[in-house]
C-alpha cells in the first residue's frame, strides 16, 4: 500500500479523534486482551502484523485468515489495527490487543446461525476475553445457548444492534440479556440514521464513514452499526487490558456508567445509556455493581421510580432505583453523563 493512502487514511479516521483515542492510549492499548471476531474472516494486512492470531474456518479448511469480502478484515483493523509508523495506517481502538479471526461465513450477505453458535463456542474454548458480533442473525437454541455460555464463562459479548431498513428491530444476539447491545452515531455524535433503535440499545458509537483495513492490504470505509460494534469491542479490551480482574458484567458497568448523555435525560431507545467515553471508562471511580451502602434506608417511593422509567431497563445491564436486600442496603442506581460533567462515580 503507498504511504499516501495510508497517510489518508489515517486522516480520515474522524472517530479518533472524536472518541479521544491518543488520550486513551496513555492509560491502555488493550495488551494481554484476546478479542473472538466472528466474521467473514480475516485477512493479513500490515496494519494488523503481529496481531492476528490463527483461528478456525467454519466454512472450509483453514485458520480463519482469509477474507474475500473484507468485513471481517475491516472489524479487526477497528478493534486492533497498530497501523505503521506514527501517522499511517489504520489506528484501532485496541492495537495492542491480539485478534483471533473465526471465520463463520463468505460473505457479509445474512449469516449462519449455526457456525456463529460454533464460533461462540470456539472462542470459549480458545479463551477469548470478548466477542464480536457485527451481525445480526436468527435466534436459535444453540444460538442462545452458545451466548449464555459465553456470559457465563466471563466473556464480554458485543454485538450490533443492527441496520436500518434492513433490521426493523434490535437482533440477536445483540437482543440478549447481558450481551452488550451497540447503536451508530454520525460525525456529530448524533443517532445515526442507519442505526436500528430499541429497548434493547446499551450504547452507541461511531457508525458513519468509518475507515479500516480490507484484504489485499487495502483500506475500506463503512457505514453500520457493524463498524460502532467493533470500536466498543476495542473499548472493551481497553478496560479488561487495564483492569484484568474485572468480571465481564463489570466491563459493561464501566461502558454504560461512563456514557455521555444523548437524548432525552436517561436511558433512551436511540443511545441507550450513552455515546461511549474511552477516557472516563478508564478513569472514573465507578463501584461495583450492588456495592454495599451502611447510609441506605429503607424508602417508601423508590420501588415505583424504579419501574417507572419503562420496561426497558428490565433487560439487564442497568438499574435505576433503589433495591435493599435482606440483611443489608444496596444502591443500585444509573445517571448518564453531559458531555460537560466531570467524570463520575457512578454505581450500576
Amino acid at each position: 500500500m503507498e504511504p499516501s493512502a495510508a497517510r489518508r487514511v489515517r486522516e480520515d479516521e474522524w472517530h479518533l479523534k472524536f472518541l479521544n483515542v491518543s488520550k486513551a492510549h496513555q492509560i491502555s492499548r488493550g495488551k494481554g486482551v484476546t478479542v473472538a471476531i466472528v466474521d467473514t474472516g480475516v485477512a493479513p494486512h500490515p496494519d494488523l502484523a503481529g496481531n492476528l492470531l490463527p483461528g478456525t474456518d467454519l466454512t472450509a479448511a483453514g485458520d480463519g485468515l482469509q477474507d474475500t469480502d473484507g468485513h471481517g478484515t475491516a472489524m479487526a483493523g477497528l478493534i486492533a489495527a497498530h497501523g505503521q509508523r506514527s501517522s499511517l495506517g489504520v489506528l484501532g481502538i485496541a492495537p495492542s490487543a491480539k485478534v483471533l479471526s473465526i471465520r463463520g461465513k463468505a460473505t457479509n450477505e445474512g449469516g449462519d446461525t449455526d457456525n456463529l453458535a460454533l464460533g461462540i463456542e470456539y472462542a470459549i474454548r480458545q479463551g477469548a476475553d470478548i466477542v464480536c458480533i457485527s451481525a445480526v442473525a436468527a435466534r436459535s437454541t444453540r444460538l442462545a445457548a452458545a451466548v449464555r455460555a459465553a456470559l457465563q464463562a466471563d466473556v464480554v459479548v458485543v454485538a450490533a444492534a443492527g441496520n436500518r431498513p434492513d433490521d426493523p428491530t434490535v437482533g440477536y444476539p445483540a437482543s440478549e440479556e447481558g450481551v452488550i447491545a451497540v447503536g451508530g452515531t454520525d460525525r456529530s455524535g448524533m443517532l445515526a440514521a442507519v442505526s436500528v433503535t430499541g429497548p434493547e440499545v446499551d450504547v452507541a458509537a461511531p457508525a458513519v464513514d468509518i475507515y479500516s483495513t480490507s484484504y489485499g492490504g487495502k483500506y475500506s470505509k463503512g457505514t453500520g452499526t457493524s463498524s460502532a460494534t467493533a470500536i466498543v469491542a476495542g473499548a472493551a479490551a481497553l478496560i479488561r487490558s487495564k483492569y484484568p480482574d474485572l468480571p465481564a458484567q463489570e466491563v459493561a458497568h464501566r461502558l454504560t456508567a461512563t456514557a455521555i448523555d444523548k437524548g432525552p435525560p436517561g436511558r433512551d431507545d436511540e443511545y441507550g445509556y450513552g455515546v461511549i467515553d474511552l477516557v472516563a471508562a478508564l478513569t472514573a471511580d465507578v463501584p461495583p455493581l450492588g456495592f454495599e451502602t451502611p447510609s441506605v434506608t429503607t424508602p417508601t417511593s423508590t420501588a415505583a421510580h424504579d419501574n417507572s422509567d419503562d420496561n426497558s431497563t428490565a433487560r439487564g445491564l442497568a438499574t435505576l432505583g433503589v433495591l435493599l436486600a435482606a440483611g443489608g442496603g444496596y444502591l443500585l442506581w444509573r445517571r448518564r453523563r453531559r458531555a460537560d460533567d466531570p467524570p463520575p462515580r457512578i454505581s450500576r
